[in-house]
């Protein structure tokens, strides 16, 4: 398992880093997943500290915490409580989504890209059409089954989630409609 332990403006000691490498390890062991990543960033926030963390597994899901507190430890225990209660309820759902899969998720890359807001609402209309591109970013893609496109949703707290459906190649979206549905875009169908 990789591990990307860093601090944004404040420095991580190795003792720190050693208690987040064992603490995800005992994680690992308890239910059994296949991680590939994990991804821990530390930072302040006025007298808080903030830890923020991704928790890649093979199976294609993502977990995703974040916790404050007012010393460092603490704000790491509350993100792996938070991390460990995600993976403890997701664990039937896992176990039956994946009990045919063989091998891991697959995943493609693809541009992402951040449009510049319409701050002028109908007053001058611009001279291009065309919108400002203000940020360009990979974004990764899961190949998977709708049922896990909803779960990868829902451990990673978006909205919307694109994948490529396993069983026929194309591109799927998964949304969380305004009533607290989910919506499934299917364009093969």
């Amino acid at each position: 398992m990789r591990y990307q332990i860093s601090g944004r403006h404040i420095e991580i000691g190795e003792a720190l880093q050693t208690h987040v490498k064992s603490e995800f390890g005992e994680l690992v062991e308890k239910y059994q997943q296949r991680p590939t990543e994990a991804v821990v960033v530390f930072s302040k926030d006025a007298h808080l500290f903030v830890c923020e963390s991704t928790f890649h597994l093979s199976t294609g899901l993502t977990a995703q915490a974040k916790a404050q507190a007012t010393e460092i430890y603490a704000a790491f225990e509350a993100c792996r409580e938070k991390l460990d209660k995600q993976l403890r309820r997701y664990k039937r759902r896992l176990k039956d989504h994946h009990r045919d899969r063989t091998s891991p998720v697959e995943f493609a890359g693809a541009p992402s890209y951040i449009l510049a807001s319409d701050e002028d609402d109908g007053a001058v209309e611009a001279d291009s059409l065309q919108p400002i591109i203000i940020a360009e970013m990979e974004t990764r893609i899961p190949s998977c089954s709708a049922g896990e496109a909803v779960m990868q949703m829902e451990l990673s707290h978006t909205n919307v989630l694109v994948f490529r459906n396993e069983r026929h190649g194309g591109v799927n979206v998964v949304y969380r409609r305004e009533d607290g549905n989910i919506g499934w875009i299917d364009p093969q169908n």
